[in-house]
This record gives C-alpha cells, sequence and structure tokens, in this order.
C-alpha cells in the first residue's frame, strides 16, 4: 500500500488549492466586510456627562448628548460612516409628545452632531414607544394602537429630525401608511433629500428584550403582535416590503437579522433595493454571555454573523459591534 506522502489521485480539480494561505483565502473571498457598512446605534438621554451601561448590554450605553457625540466622533475615526440614534426622554406621557420636541434628546444630539462631525451620517429612529408612558409604538385607544393618529404624530416626530439636520430617518412602527405620510410631510416643508430607511420586515421577535432595558420601551400591558409581522411568514414580509418602496423608501430594512436571513435574502433578491440588517440587543447579548462564560471566541463569532449578514444580502448592517468590528478591518 502506498504511504500518505507518495499517494496521488487522479484528480482534475482540487477546490483545496485556494483555501490553503490566508492571503489566498483573502483574494478568492466572495463577501467582505468592510466598516463603511456598519451603523452604530446610539441611546441618548437627556444631562450631562451621563455614560450609563446597560446591564444586558456589556460595552452599550445611555448617552448624554455630549458623550453621545463623544462616542460618535471615536466611532468615525474607527471608520464607522453612520451612527443610529435612539431618545430616551427623561419624561413620558400617553400621546409620546416628546418625539417631535425640537429640544428632545434626539434633535438636540442630531445638532450637535451635525454641528461637530461633519461628515458623519446621522440616522434617526422614529417610533413612539421610547416616549409612550404605556410603551407602545403608537396612540393607544382601549387596548388597540390607532394606525393613523399614529402616522400623523410620526410624520411630525420625522420632521423635527430632518428640521435639526438628520440625514436619514428610520421609521420603525409597522404602522401602515407612515412611509407615504412621512416622505409627504417632509417634502412640503422642503425636506425632498432627506432620506427614509424603512423597518419594512420587522419582526415580533424575543430578541429586542435588552434593547427594551437601553430604551425604557417595554410594553406596560400586551405586545406587539398586532402590528410586527409574525415570525413564520416571509410572504407578508415581502409585501410589506414592497408597500414600503412604492410609498418612497429609499432603504429597506429586516430585523432582527439571524434568525431572518432568509428574508433579508429574498428581499434583496426580489427588489435589488438598498437593504439593511438589524444585528438587534438580543444577538448581541448572547453573543456577550456566552462569550463571557468561555463558550464562544467572541471576535470569530461576531465576524462569522456579520459575514452572514452580509452574505445574505444586506448592503448595510445596524450593529453594537460597529466600533470593535471597524477597529479589526482596518
Amino acid at each position: 500500500m502506498a504511504t500518505t506522502t507518495t499517494a496521488k489521485l487522479a484528480l482534475t480539480r482540487r477546490p483545496r488549492r485556494l483555501r490553503r494561505t490566508e492571503a489566498i483565502r483573502s483574494l478568492v473571498r466572495e463577501t467582505r466586510l468592510t466598516p463603511d457598512c456598519f451603523i452604530y446605534p446610539l441611546f441618548v438621554v437627556e444631562g450631562a456627562g451621563v455614560r450609563r451601561e446597560v446591564p444586558s448590554m456589556p460595552g452599550v450605553f445611555q448617552l448624554s448628548v455630549d458623550q453621545a457625540v463623544q462616542e460618535a466622533a471615536a466611532a468615525r475615526a474607527d471608520g464607522v460612516p453612520a451612527v443610529l440614534l435612539f431618545g430616551v426622554p427623561a419624561e413620558k406621557d400617553a400621546s409620546g409628545s416628546a418625539a417631535a420636541d425640537p429640544d428632545a434628546p434626539v434633535q438636540s444630539a442630531v445638532r450637535a452632531l451635525k454641528r461637530e462631525i461633519k461628515d458623519l451620517i446621522v440616522i434617526t429612529d422614529v417610533c413612539l414607544c421610547e416616549y409612550t408612558s404605556h410603551g407602545h409604538c403608537g396612540i393607544v385607544e382601549g387596548d388597540e394602537i390607532v394606525n393613523d393618529i399614529t402616522v400623523l404624530h410620526l410624520a411630525q416626530a420625522a420632521l423635527s429630525h430632518a428640521v435639526a439636520g438628520a440625514d436619514i430617518v428610520a421609521p420603525s412602527d409597522m404602522m401602515d401608511g407612515r412611509v407615504a405620510a412621512i416622505r409627504r410631510t417632509l417634502d412640503e416643508r422642503g425636506y425632498e433629500n432627506t432620506a427614509i430607511m424603512s423597518y419594512a420586515a420587522k419582526y415580533c421577535s424575543g430578541f429586542y428584550g435588552p434593547f427594551r432595558e437601553a430604551a425604557d420601551s417595554t410594553p406596560q400591558f400586551g405586545d406587539r403582535r398586532g402590528h410586527q409581522l409574525d415570525p413564520a411568514n416571509v410572504e407578508e414580509a415581502l409585501r410589506e416590503v414592497e408597500i414600503d418602496i412604492e410609498e418612497g423608501a429609499d432603504i429597506v430594512l429586516v430585523k432582527p437579522a439571524l434568525p431572518y436571513l432568509d428574508v433579508l435574502a429574498k428581499v434583496k433578491d426580489r427588489f435589488a433595493v438598498p437593504t439593511a440588517a438589524y444585528q438587534v440587543s438580543g444577538e448581541y447579548a448572547m453573543l456577550k454571555a456566552a462569550a463571557a462564560r468561555g463558550w464562544l471566541d467572541e471576535r470569530r463569532v461576531m465576524f462569522e454573523t456579520l459575514t452572514g449578514i452580509r452574505r445574505a444580502g444586506a448592503d448595510m448592517i445596524i450593529t453594537y459591534y460597529a466600533r470593535e468590528a471597524a477597529r479589526a478591518l482596518r
């Protein structure tokens, strides 16, 4: 019998040739991560000098405007081109009136960021859940979120962000018709260049728990199954995406990312528009928790998950790992 050093098979194709070294693997790599595809979420609160870590999200903080500017500047230096702002007001009410307040945390942060970091893309979340005392995404009558009234409030909130200087507004509420209403309101007020990134396929997911701690947006009663997508449905998500594109969305988003890679791939294949995915708080927290216990190599699984999201079709990825991943890629 031939030894292992002398045995030769008559193979015409040897795919392993292109996996022999890191240099060769890099040369033929099909999916590439770069810092300029990351969007970094920030939670902005009132006050000054506030940098309060979110217990369920190690390395993620609630930040006052001055601290948000510092964090965004550091992210930009790392190569991250964009931030996504969520506001956490000190006072809430049933209608979420602070969402459109020009002096609320998000609007104040937008002005400061555009003043201090000229080439930073500033995206703002548009929803009422962070601003309502009941924690729901819209105006509640009885046990129901009233769609059309909520849409009017969302359009005014989006307008206030555009007036402050936001480059992109991102409605995340999943109300019917909100993209059209926001587009119309922005255009009528002269903000036709403000883009819309719609949370077009946002699922009713169990992976949002840590975010609700960070944004103080846990519903006080009921749940969000009446407006967020059923995790079992794909065609419904594609219909939602199509509607939002027709209504004027410039970018569509799938959320969460990892459990819905099939949806992300179908969205990109069918519509071929700029497509984002959100690696949500629960996805981040579970990797952090496993890594803290030595069960996973955090850097390795960070890149593996981000690459999977990119490979499935995401042109841009919202991730709490944005700075860490960007630094590692430089």
